[in-house]
């Protein structure tokens, strides 16, 4: 696979870079980080110097280190959903600091834009995961937990490529996942909201009863 050089880096290259990062960590941020920092690392592309920073070999130790805990922490039931609402407060904001630094300093109007659109895909993405996995986390057999996971294990590298390769493609691709995210939670948030609705209901019942047999 031939990646294009940062000379091949056009404005299309990069708002697709910008909005596949900003996306992409709602989803795995620290894949995001290790897989941008390696192919800029590996010399598959020159990484504008916003990012030169991921393809350091401590910044790859570490979020090769992170990708590994969050790999398999994705994948058991309710400690998904936990390690989800921890990274609330990382995962956005790191989306929204990446997608600047596809601009850098010089273009400060583009970075702040991009900032903007790289926080807002990231919070899209990252309720929208958390809200999936809690839904998900209902059922008691764990094997609908670990195909999700293992979906967005595919979708996170999938997008960074496309965003080298086929920059246009990214861009739609990420304008459909937007927008089907933003139905999702909506679905999803209903649902949930009904389980927990029955939920208390249950424990309300059970509290009932109890004081019942005293």
């Amino acid at each position: 696979m031939e990646l294009p050089s940062v000379n091949a880096l056009d404005t299309t290259h990069l708002i697709a870079l910008a909005v596949a990062l900003g996306w992409a960590s709602g989803l795995r941020l620290y894949a995001v980080l290790a897989i941008t920092g390696l192919v800029g690392y590996a010399g598959w592309v020159q990484l504008p110097p916003g990012l030169q920073l991921l393809q350091h070999p401590a910044m790859l130790a570490g979020s090769g280190f992170m990708l590994f805990v969050e790999f398999f922490a994705d994948k058991i039931p309710g400690l998904d959903s936990l390690w989800d609402l921890i990274h609330t407060a990382i995962r956005i904001p790191a989306g929204a600091a990446l997608a600047a630094s596809v601009f850098g300093a010089d273009h400060a109007t583009a970075a702040a834009l991009a900032a903007l659109l790289g926080g807002t895909l990231a919070a899209t993405s990252h309720v929208a995961k958390a809200t999936t996995r809690a839904a998900v986390n209902t059922s008691p057999e764990p094997f609908s937990n670990i195909g999700m996971s293992l979906l967005g294990d595919l979708a996170v590298p999938s997008m960074l490529w496309l965003a080298f390769e086929h920059p246009v493609l990214a861009i739609v691709g990420v304008a459909v996942a937007f927008v089907g995210m933003l139905i999702l939670v909506w679905v999803l948030s209903k649902f949930l909201a009904r389980v927990w609705a029955r939920l208390k209901m249950l424990l309300g019942a059970a509290s009932a009863t109890a004081t019942e047999s005293r």
